[in-house]
């Protein structure tokens, strides 16, 4: 059985992953923390767990606790992972897995160190959306791809990212570098993972607005291997009507077109288009949740997003967040 300790039940952990942890088999949440005693107390009470902490570390000392869920904005992500690794602990991590490639780095070495185990949250990789397109590429269907093309362009204080009580996302001391590096690495991470390690990469990012310390625009470029070639704009300043998240793959015999962070999908080959729907999931991380408890209890060897393939998208992200002045 894997006894979950989850630090940071915040928001994220409300609907997309902590309900999931009691739905997989094999899988239970024991303990919770969050700094304010008061909303750990709460969110015990409501979601059915018989403990709760104040303390970081007294949940990852929890003798009950075989694994720890780290679900804070990233800029204790190392340190914890450290604590709970020495602590004997298994360790799924939220994305982005650390403030920087060189904190991820630290916890690869100390993985092998403590011989533990780490995931990455990138959870899109288990869904069945992502699944299909991973398979429309594998299988060729429209051909040798030639372009990948990204845009997602938001105004200031868009509905779409999630709303929390301190801003951090746009404090780069706590999140590493505002909402790109918030958003992209669900985006990097599919197509390192659909096209393999790129060969190479460049971009830069500019702040126009300069309402806040982190830059609102980032334009980048990826060589995959077999001369697949991407391009991606990411924009946090458009105008309302210009909002677009989209991505095109583009082949030799077609193209597919979808969004990352609404589930649709169309393919388009011999002048004909067909159109993907997938039922909403009540819970985002289900899948990868359980093929993490899988992989910590052996019944599956194969890690479903390691640090080091969390290491190549946060490199790419680091390269595009140089900022141009």
């Amino acid at each position: 059985m894997i006894n979950w300790g989850i630090l940071g039940c915040g928001d994220v952990t409300e609907i997309k992953s902590g309900p999931a942890f009691n739905k997989v088999g094999n899988s239970r949440v024991e303990a919770v923390m969050r700094r304010n005693a008061s909303k750990a107390e709460d969110y015990a009470k409501r979601h059915a767990v018989d403990k709760w902490y104040s303390k970081a570390d007294d949940l990852i000392n929890d003798g009950n606790v075989n694994a720890i869920y780290i679900a804070t904005p990233p800029a204790p992500h190392k340190d914890y992972a450290l604590q709970a690794l020495k602590a004997g602990k298994n360790v799924y991590i939220e994305k982005p897995v650390t403030l920087n490639s060189v904190e991820c780095k630290e916890l690869i070495e100390a993985e092998k160190r403590y011989g533990k185990k780490v995931v990455v949250a990138h959870y899109r990789r288990a869904q069945p959306f992502f699944l299909k397109l991973k398979e429309l590429i594998d299988q060729e269907v429209i051909g040798d791809i030639r372009l990948v093309d990204l845009k997602l362009y938001q105004q200031p204080g868009s509905e779409a990212i999630a709303k929390t009580e301190e801003n951090w996302r746009i404090n780069p001391e706590i999140s590493g570098g505002g909402l790109f590096f918030d958003l992209a690495p669900h985006q990097l991470d599919i197509l390192v993972h659909i096209f393999g390690k790129p060969l190479a990469f460049n971009g830069f990012s500019v702040n126009q607005r300069n309402t806040e310390p982190v830059a609102d625009v980032t334009l980048g470029q990826i060589l995959f291997a077999k001369d697949v070639a991407f391009t991606g704009t990411w924009c946090f300043n458009s105008l309302p009507e210009d909002e677009v998240e989209r991505c095109e793959i583009i082949g030799s015999k077609g193209k597919i077109s979808f969004s990352f962070f609404s589930a649709n999908m169309s393919l388009t080959a011999n002048g004909k288009t067909i159109h993907f729907d997938f039922p909403p999931m009540q819970h985002v991380q289900q899948a990868m949740i359980a093929k993490t408890v899988d992989y910590f209890a052996g019944v599956n060897g194969e890690n479903p997003c390691s640090l080091q393939d969390a290491l190549v998208s946060m490199e790419v992200m680091e390269n595009f967040m140089t900022v141009k002045v």
